[in-house]
């Protein structure tokens, strides 16, 4: 699954795209629950930042975000907490995965899995809107979406099989809309510190 990736384009790379507003920078840690840069179905060509780890408007509580940093693209249809949310597109230009080098996992190797010449891009994602009831705060908030692992992601998530749903800024707007995208899976992956 994927927990840990890269932003680093600058508004100018998005400007570049016909993407206005400006992006987050950095490195992010899901299990943080940062704000990360996405474009939602409702406003395609602008970004917002919304907070990584889905919490569907139907909770009680934000409790919900530690298990909804994914989703998998075979059961989005059906989870309650993702049946009812929008699709959004939440960018990057890398992510992190760890190869286990042993059967236990014990050993493992990071690597920084990109597009060829690191070129900006988009994970598949879901998002929604919830409000607090104690603050009365509206939390926009997001999942990334997996699919089974293809190409070099076999090798080096070779524990769980997956890979994150990505789309390139040509395809975004057929997700948006609510239509399939072809998996990609032509990544480089480098071994990372």
């Amino acid at each position: 699954m994927c927990f840990h990736f890269k932003q680093t384009k600058t508004e100018g790379s998005f400007r570049l795209q016909k993407i206005g507003g400006t992006p987050i920078t950095g490195v992010f840690n899901g299990f943080t629950f940062p704000k990360v840069s996405c474009v939602t179905a409702d406003d395609p060509y602008n970004i917002s930042n919304l907070n990584w780890g889905l919490i569907p408007q139907w909770s009680k509580t934000d409790d919900i975000k530690q298990y909804t940093l994914n989703a998998r693209i075979e059961t989005i249809d059906q989870k309650p907490s993702f049946k009812n949310a929008k699709r959004c597109v939440i960018f990057a230009d890398g992510f992190f995965e760890w190869k286990w080098l042993d059967s236990k996992g014990r050993k493992k190797q990071k690597y920084l899995i990109e597009y060829p010449n690191s070129a900006l891009f988009g994970f598949a994602g879901l998002y929604d809107q919830w409000v607090d009831k104690a603050t009365g705060e509206i939390i926009k908030s997001c999942s990334l979406v997996t699919t089974a692992a293809e190409g070099i992601m076999k090798e080096v998530h070779n524990s769980k099989l997956r890979m994150p749903l990505t789309v390139n800024i040509d395809s975004m707007i057929v997700w948006l809309n609510n239509q399939t995208v072809a998996d990609y899976s032509d990544f480089k992956a480098v071994p990372a510190d």
